[in-house]
């Protein structure tokens, strides 16, 4: 997807390999569990319209992370390759908020016609490491962000797994399973971890959290795939079905919860308050 057509002998030349939003609604949730959060990791303010990152790569095939306040920008490519269109994501130097050493996330691609992907020096001035995508080699809190947003990608495939995942327990019902193989085993009705989610969950509603920890986008059947997360917990559900639960020590496994007499109410009104795109 490189946008830019300048010689690749430019030094000065950035190749356009992939963007991401970073706004409330819509961050790379690998890199921490809200928006202000992933703001810190980048050394952001966290501003309320959110930003573009831009990753490419210059004519020395060094990685850099370019920092934009043109949403729209980033949106607009964004759709267009996932149409498998092509699209000049050129920004406007106005729109360059900073310009960051490193990738903060794993791009697969690199550019034609340059040296491989690799960190520029270190910037004397700064002392700042170039950026780099969390460990997500091991359990914790970034690969329980990235198990969230697979099943909110893939609903339906996890759905089918779980069709056993309706008595309610606890203010909805609970199972264990042992990782993405799906096999549900019974966890019995006071399963602490989804009744302290739940619990955190339901606080949001009286004490609203930073931006970004409650998420709602559009589903099919006028239903919407919600994602909330807390300190060592992960949500996902829709509101017109069951939800999932994912939590930092209980490695690989995800918690079906059943809809339950209470759950759906809760669901709604995270809803409610959840950041949506615009």
């Amino acid at each position: 997807m490189t946008a830019t057509e300048e010689s690749a002998t430019d030094e000065d030349a950035l190749f356009v390999l992939t963007a991401v939003l970073l706004t409330p609604a819509r961050f790379p949730g690998v890199l921490g569990d809200d928006f202000p959060e992933v703001c810190a990791a980048l050394g952001l303010e966290p501003y309320e319209q959110g930003y573009g990152l831009v990753l490419g790569q210059d004519g020395g095939g060094a990685r850099w992370t370019v920092v934009i306040d043109d949403v729209s920008l980033v949106a607009c490519a964004l759709a267009a390759w996932d149409c498998g269109m092509e699209y000049d994501l050129s920004p406007d130097e106005r729109s360059v908020v900073s310009v960051l050493p490193g990738w903060p996330l794993a791009v697969a691609v690199s550019a034609p016609g340059v040296p491989a992907p690799h960190d520029p020096p270190p910037d004397p001035e700064s002392g700042r490491p170039p950026l780099a995508p969390p460990d997500a080699a091991t359990w914790g809190p970034a690969q329980r962000r990235l198990g969230a947003d697979e099943i909110a990608l893939r609903w339906a495939v996890w759905r089918e797994q779980y069709e056993g995942a309706e008595e309610p327990a606890g203010g909805g019902g609970d199972e264990a399973a042992d990782g993405p193989a799906g096999a549900a085993e019974p966890a019995g009705p006071s399963h602490e971890g989804v009744r302290r989610v739940l619990r955190e969950a339901h606080a949001y509603l009286e004490t609203p959290p930073p931006p970004g920890r409650v998420r709602s986008e559009f589903a099919s059947d006028g239903a919407r795939t919600l994602r909330a997360d807390g300190p060592g917990w992960s949500l996902v559900a829709r509101t017109d079905d069951m939800a999932f639960v994912l939590l930092d020590d209980m490695p690989g496994d995800v918690i079906p919860v059943g809809r339950g007499p209470k759950l759906p109410a809760l669901l709604r009104a995270l809803d409610e308050m959840a950041a949506k795109p615009a």
